[in-house]
C-alpha cells in the first residue's frame, strides 16, 4: 500500500511541477510571461519611436558582401544595418549567456543559439518529464515484483474523480489533435504561398535581367545600310551582357537555392506535425479504451510508449516555438528593412539586392546605346533617304523621291539627361507606324518603283533599331528600381502586409495545438495509471464484499 501511495503522490507532484514550470516559459525574449500569453508575436506598432531610438544605438555593424558585381568589382563598404535589434535582444548560451546584439541574421549560429534559448523552458520540460516519470515507472515495476500486496480499501470519490480527469483530458489531447491538425494545414498553405510569392518576384526581376541583356546583345547585329554601332560600343556591350548575366544567375541561384531548403523544411514541419497528431490521436484513444475496458497490460505497454512520445512531443514544441519565433522576427526585420531599404542586410540571404553598380552601369550603357541607335538611323536619314542622287551614284541611289522623311527623336542629350523631342522629329513609340507611308515598292534590282524615300530592308533595318531602343528605353524605370532595391522593398513590405499576419495567427494556433497535446496526453498517461489503480481498488472490494457475503451466508446455513 506505501508503494503505490507514494507512485501516485509522485505522478501529481510532476503535474503540479509541469504546470509551474510552463507558467514561465518564456516565449520571445527571454522574459517570463504567463503561460496563454504568446509575446513570441510581432511587438505592436505602438512604442515604435522608444525602438526606433534603442535601435540606432547599435544598428549599424560592418558590412557582409551580399550579390556582388562579378568581374572583379570593388566590394562596398558601406555599414549593414542590423534588423529589428529590440526584439532579437536576447541571451546567447554561445557567449557566456551575455545578450545577443547581431539582430535577425539566419547566417549567424548566435543567432539560432539566442533564439533557440527562448525554448529552452520546454526542452528542460520534456528532459524533466522523460527522467522523472522514467523513475517512477521503475519505482512502480519494483514496487510490483518486490513488495509484498497488501489489502487496501476503496474510495469511491477517488474512483470517480480519476474517471472523471482521464475522460477530461482524454478529449482535451483529441480537440488539441484537431487543432494541431487543422492549423498545420493552413499554415502550410501560408507558408507555401508566401514562399512561392518571393521566388516569383525574383523569377520576374531575373527575366526582366535577361531581357535587358537579350536587347542589348542584339544592339550589336542591328544596322541600317551596312551602318553599325562602332566598335568599342560593342566591346562595352559584351562586357556589360556577361555582368548582367552573372548578376541575374547569382539571384536565380540563390533564390532557387533558398527555396528548396525552406521547402524542405516545410515539408518536414508538416509531416512531424501531421504525424504527431495521427499518434497522438490514436494513443489518446486506444489508451483511453484499454483503461475503461480495464486491460491492464496494454496499458502500461501504452504508458511507456506515450512516456516517450510525450517527451518527443514537448521537444517538438520547442522546436515550433523556436520557428514560431525566427518566423515572428523575420517579419519585423521585414518592416525594418522596408524603412531602409538601401542597407546592406542580413535579408540578402532571403531576396538578394543585385549589385547597384551593375544596374547602374547597365542603365548608363542602355542610355549610351539607345542614343548611339538613334544617331545610326538618323545618319542614314538625313545622308542617304532624304538626298535625291543621280542613277551614277549606285549604294546611295534607290530613286528616292517624294516628301522627306522625319528624323528620329533622341530621347537623350549627350550628357544622357532627358532630351524633349523638337518639332519634325517622331517619337520612338509611333515611328515605325510614320514610317511606314514613306515605304516605296521596289523592282527586282531593289530601286524603288513608286513614290517613297525608304525600300522595305531599309524599313525592316530601322524598325528593329527602334525595337532595340525602344525596348532599352522601356525598361529604364526597371533598372532605376533594381539598382535601389524597390522590387525587393515591395516584395518585403507586401509580405509583412499581407502574409505576415496569417503566419503568425497559424504558427500561435500550431503551438497551442502542441501545448495541449503534450499537456493533455501527459496527464492521461498519469491518469493511466491512477484510474487502473484505483479499478484495480474498486474490483478487489467488490470480490471483499463478495466473499463476505457468501461467509456470512455459509454460517447461517451451518
Amino acid at each position: 500500500m506505501l508503494c503505490h501511495g507514494l507512485l501516485s503522490c509522485t505522478l501529481l507532484l510532476l503535474t503540479f511541477v509541469f504546470f509551474t514550470s510552463s507558467a514561465s516559459v518564456p516565449l520571445s525574449h527571454g522574459a517570463s510571461v504567463p503561460f496563454p500569453t504568446f509575446s513570441a508575436l510581432p511587438p505592436a506598432v505602438a512604442g515604435r519611436a522608444d525602438e526606433a531610438k534603442y535601435e540606432m544605438e547599435f544598428s549599424w555593424g560592418t558590412r557582409r558582401p551580399v550579390v556582388e558585381a562579378p568581374i572583379g568589382e570593388p566590394v562596398d563598404n558601406s555599414p549593414v544595418l542590423v534588423l529589428a535589434p529590440k526584439r532579437t535582444y536576447r541571451k546567447d548560451p554561445l557567449n557566456d549567456f551575455k545578450r545577443y546584439t547581431g539582430g535577425w541574421n539566419i547566417s549567424d549560429r548566435h543567432y539560432w543559439a539566442s533564439v533557440g534559448f527562448t525554448a529552452a523552458p520546454l526542452f528542460a520540460i520534456a528532459a524533466v518529464w522523460f527522467l522523472v516519470f522514467g523513475l517512477c515507472l521503475l519505482f512502480g515495476c519494483l514496487c510490483h515484483f518486490c513488495c509484498k500486496r497488501q489489502r487496501y480499501g476503496y474510495s469511491q470519490t477517488a474512483y470517480a474523480l480519476s474517471l472523471v480527469f482521464l475522460i477530461l483530458f482524454s478529449i482535451c489531447a483529441m480537440i488539441g489533435c484537431v487543432v494541431l491538425y487543422t492549423a498545420q494545414e493552413r499554415f502550410h498553405k501560408s507558408t507555401t504561398e508566401t514562399l512561392e510569392y518571393v521566388v516569383n518576384q525574383a523569377d520576374t526581376t531575373v527575366d526582366k535581367l535577361r531581357a535587358v541583356s537579350d536587347f542589348i546583345a542584339s544592339a550589336k547585329l542591328v544596322g541600317v545600310d551596312e551602318v553599325f554601332l562602332p566598335s568599342n560600343v560593342q566591346t562595352d556591350i559584351d562586357q556589360i551582357g556577361t555582368r548582367i548575366n552573372s548578376s541575374a544567375s547569382v539571384l536565380a541561384d540563390k533564390t532557387v537555392d533558398n527555396s528548396e531548403d525552406i521547402k524542405d523544411l516545410l515539408d518536414s514541419v508538416r509531416v512531424a506535425l501531421i504525424t504527431t497528431a495521427a499518434i497522438m490521436l490514436l494513443l489518446t484513444f486506444l489508451g483511453f479504451l484499454f483503461s475503461i475496458f480495464g486491460m491492464q497490460f496494454l496499458v502500461y505497454i501504452l504508458v511507456i510508449v506515450g512516456w516517450i512520445l510525450v517527451a518527443g512531443t514537448f521537444i517538438l514544441c520547442g522546436t515550433f516555438l523556436l520557428l514560431h519565433n525566427v518566423a515572428g522576427d523575420t517579419c519585423v526585420a521585414m518592416d525594418h528593412w522596408v524603412h531602409n531599404p538601401t542597407a546592406h542586410t542580413a535579408l540578402d540571404d532571403i531576396l538578394p539586392c543585385v549589385d547597384q553598380a551593375t544596374t547602374q552601369d547597365t542603365l548608363i550603357k542602355s542610355k549610351e546605346i539607345t542614343s548611339q541607335l538613334v544617331e545610326v538611323v538618323n545618319q542614314v536619314i538625313t545622308n542617304v533617304s532624304n538626298l535625291n542622287f543621280s542613277p551614277n551614284f549606285k549604294p546611295m541611289y534607290i530613286n528616292q523621291s517624294g516628301p522627306l522623311v522625319p528624323i528620329l527623336c533622341n530621347p537623350f542629350y549627350a550628357d544622357l539627361t532627358i532630351r524633349p523631342c523638337s518639332a519634325g522629329e517622331v517619337d520612338l513609340t509611333n515611328a515605325t507606324q510614320v514610317w511606314s507611308s514613306y515605304v516605296c515598292q521596289v523592282s527586282p534590282s531593289g530601286i524603288c518603283a513608286t513614290t517613297g524615300r525608304l525600300t522595305p530592308a531599309f524599313y525592316s533595318q530601322m524598325s528593329a533599331a527602334i525595337n532595340v531602343s525602344y525596348g532599352l528605353n522601356n525598361y529604364a524605370p526597371f533598372l532605376i528600381e533594381l539598382g535601389d532595391c524597390t522590387f525587393a522593398r515591395e516584395t518585403f513590405s507586401d509580405i509583412y502586409k499581407d502574409h505576415c499576419p496569417s503566419l503568425r495567427r497559424y504558427s500561435r494556433w500550431i503551438y497551442i495545438g502542441l501545448v495541449m497535446v503534450s499537456t493533455a496526453v501527459m496527464l492521461s498517461l498519469i491518469f493511466w495509471v491512477i484510474y487502473g489503480r484505483e479499478r484495480r481498488h474498486r474490483v478487489y472490494s467488490k470480490q471483499l464484499v463478495s466473499e463476505s457475503a457468501q461467509g456470512s451466508e455459509r454460517e447461517k446455513s451451518s
